[in-house]
This record gives structure tokens, sequence and C-alpha cells, in this order.
């Protein structure tokens, strides 16, 4: 039990040290905005959805009363939080940006009115709110797939944060992991779509730069 329990507790440090870590790249897009003060070149869509995300697998958190998913999402609520803001502050036509957000949150607090008024039931709620969470974040993950398909057009992994993808891979893993040592299929499943994507990705980096390298070869020594 000892060996288990010290098992359970690195895992569920692994997910919230790789977690945060993932979260954490979106600080670069915080010191652009401030330094350039503007928003070119950084999306918005991106802080709003795992804003969004997080309150939810937060809410799902509490709901089956997991330590872990709690501190996670209401760290990255937070700083997704925080990221809307600043984006909102620089950001020189607010109206667009504003009704995106009125509009998912309007989305998001007519799910927790259905949850947990029109739910009573704990187990319900707990399997159709996890069900919710896995949908999203499977959405999430495949959302780049359009840009993967634009990176194999143009042979260029320049629209690629490779430090993003490491992070991706590293904490849709740990996660994986985690759902599988609780037998959770609500987290465990939808995070095998990131773990999947995170290697197509690592592929083309290690594809497209070999076929800089082959087109280069004066600049190797």
């Amino acid at each position: 039990m000892e060996a288990g329990g010290a098992a359970d507790s690195l895992l569920s440090g692994a997910c919230v040290l790789f977690t945060l870590a993932m979260y954490s790249t979106g600080l670069s897009d915080l010191r652009q905005m401030r330094t350039t003060r503007s928003v070119d070149s950084v999306q918005f869509l991106p802080f709003l959805t795992t804003d969004i995300n997080n309150l939810s697998w937060m809410s799902y958190g509490a709901l089956k009363g997991d330590g872990t998913l709690i501190f996670v999402n209401a760290t990255g609520a937070v700083l997704q939080t925080a990221y809307i803001l600043v984006y909102l502050h620089y950001c020189p036509r607010k109206r667009p940006v504003l009704l995106q957000t009125a509009t998912l949150l309007g989305v998001l607090l007519l799910g927790f009115g259905y949850f947990w008024l029109l739910v009573p039931n704990l187990e319900a709620r707990l399997r159709q709110l996890g069900l919710f969470c896995s949908v999203f974040t499977i959405s999430m993950y495949l959302s780049p797939l359009a840009d993967l398909a634009k990176i194999i057009q143009t042979r260029s992994t320049q629209r690629l944060s490779f430090p993003l993808t490491i992070a991706t891979l590293l904490t849709s893993a740990s996660w994986t992991l985690y759902g599988f040592r609780l037998g959770d299929p609500y987290i465990m499943v939808p995070n095998l779509p990131g773990v999947l994507t995170s290697i197509i990705r690592l592929w083309l980096f290690w594809k497209y730069s070999r076929e800089q390298d082959r087109s280069h070869p004066l600049l190797q020594t």
C-alpha cells in the first residue's frame, strides 16, 4: 500500500508539474503583448477555450473530490483569466473579444445550471459532466489538425512551438496514466489525442529539420 501511495503521489505531482509548465508557455505571449503593447500574432481563442476547459474540469474535480484536478485547473483558470485580461487591455477592437467571451461564459453557466439543478443524482451528474469535459478536451486537442495540414503543405514548422509540444506530450501522458490509475475513462481517454498529436508534431519537427539540413549542406559542420 505504501508503494502504491508513493506512486500515486508521484503521478499526481507529475500531472501538476507538467500541466503548469504547459500553461506557463502562455507567459511568452503575455510578455510580447506587454512589450509591444499590441496583440499582433497572438490568438485570443486558445486563452478563452482553455479557461472554460479549466473551469469545467475544476467542477468535475470538486464533484469527484479530487484535489489534484481542483488545484491544477484552479491555477490554470487564474492564469488564463490573466492572459485574457491583458489581451483585452491591449486589443484595439474589444467588442468581438467580449462577445466571444460572453457567449462561451453563457454556455458554461447554462451547463452548470443544468448539471447542478436538473441532474440531482450525484453519479449521473458526475458521468454527464465527465463526458462534457472529455468531449471539450478532445476537441481542443484535435483543433490544431488544420495547422498540421498547413505545415505539411509548406514543409515548415515555423508555426509550431517546440517547448509547447514537449509540454503537451508530457502533460497528456501523465494525465492518461493518472486516469488509468484511477480507473476514470473521462480523464484517461481525452488525453490520448494529446499524446498522439504531440507525437505527430515531434515527427514533423524531425522530418522537416532533416530536409532543411539536406537543402543547406554548406551550413553543416
